[in-house]
């Protein structure tokens, strides 16, 4: 092959990792498309939270100790787990419904949650810029 039958393509990433790994983001003007997903570690500890929450508050444990050595994890985890329960309504639901793809880890996100829920939006989907 020649010179002149080379293609160079210059495609702009920006690299950020989440959850220990690297993770390519997309352009700032990229819009996701529908079959987009979100991080599955994200719905997976979004879902462990609020069974857990609807277990605490249905009695079954009375206390967080109680509820790690029944799910057999520290309860330093289970607490700081816990919290993504009570995410604001507008984040579980661009999250969950929306899978709006978000450059947060799971460890951000605990941390975003002790906010007030005006305050968790911007944090949670504007890290990404």
């Amino acid at each position: 092959m020649g010179s002149g039958d080379t293609i160079q393509i210059f495609v702009p990433l920006k690299l950020r990792k989440k959850n220990g790994r690297p993770k390519i983001l997309p352009p700032a003007d990229y819009l996701p498309s529908e079959d987009q997903a979100q991080d599955p570690h994200i719905l997976r500890a979004i879902g462990r939270a609020w069974a857990w929450r609807r277990r605490m508050e249905a009695g079954e444990f009375g206390t967080l100790r109680d509820l790690a050595i029944a799910v057999n994890l520290a309860e330093r985890h289970v607490s700081r787990q816990l919290r993504l329960a009570y995410l604001a309504p507008e984040v579980l639901k661009r999250l969950v419904f929306g899978r709006e793809v978000t450059a947060v880890t799971v460890m951000q996100l605990t941390e975003s949650a002790a906010l007030p829920w005006h305050e968790q939006s911007p944090i949670v989907f504007e890290a990404t810029n």
